[in-house]
């Protein structure tokens, strides 16, 4: 009799931690769980379209999720900007739900139109806020140059650490 109930609590303490595992596992954000630039398509301003496809090969990624009309991101462009120079190993992909004149003119406010490192695009499905649970912008998803999630940046980054991250 004393067997059986060391066999029914050694199953039942199995069970339960397996359980916790899986509820853990189910709890994690889809980037964390798929911790790869995930598929998605963008609207540029010319209205050519950009895929996940279209990211150069061998460099790190950061995708910014912004809203052209807000300080911080208006912050967190005028930072890029001025350290260009030494983010020159990363495609920084700009997205935004606002309409394409309003994201040209953003670009164009920061002197983003000459940096071939720099794309600007709309995601007409609302992909990347959802994959990402964006609660504020700017928002920013940080991969090396293997396509592999690094770091995200839920209220903008440092540029200190950005380059950092990218040229590592």
């Amino acid at each position: 009799m004393k067997k059986n109930y060391v066999l029914i609590l050694v199953t039942l303490l199995f069970s339960v931690a397996t359980f916790a595992q899986n509820t853990e596992n189910d709890s994690l954000p889809i980037y964390k769980k798929f911790p790869t630039i995930p598929a998605f398509s963008l609207i540029r301003p010319d209205s050519a379209v950009y895929t996940t496809d279209s990211i150069p090969k061998n460099k790190a990624t950061v995708i910014i999720y912004f809203s052209p009309d807000c300080s911080h991101c208006q912050y967190e462009a005028k930072q890029i900007v001025k350290g260009q120079a030494e983010l020159q190993n990363a495609t920084f992909i700009w997205v935004s739900f606002h309409p394409l004149p309003e994201i040209n003119a953003f670009k164009s406010q920061y002197g983003m139109d000459s940096f071939s490192n720099m794309v600007f695009g709309r995601d007409p499905k609302y992909f990347l806020p959802a994959f990402y649970k964006v609660a504020f912008t700017p928002y920013m998803a940080v991969y090396n140059a293997r396509g592999q999630f690094v770091k995200e940046f839920r209220e903008g980054a440092e540029i200190k650490e950005l380059k950092e991250l990218i040229n590592n």
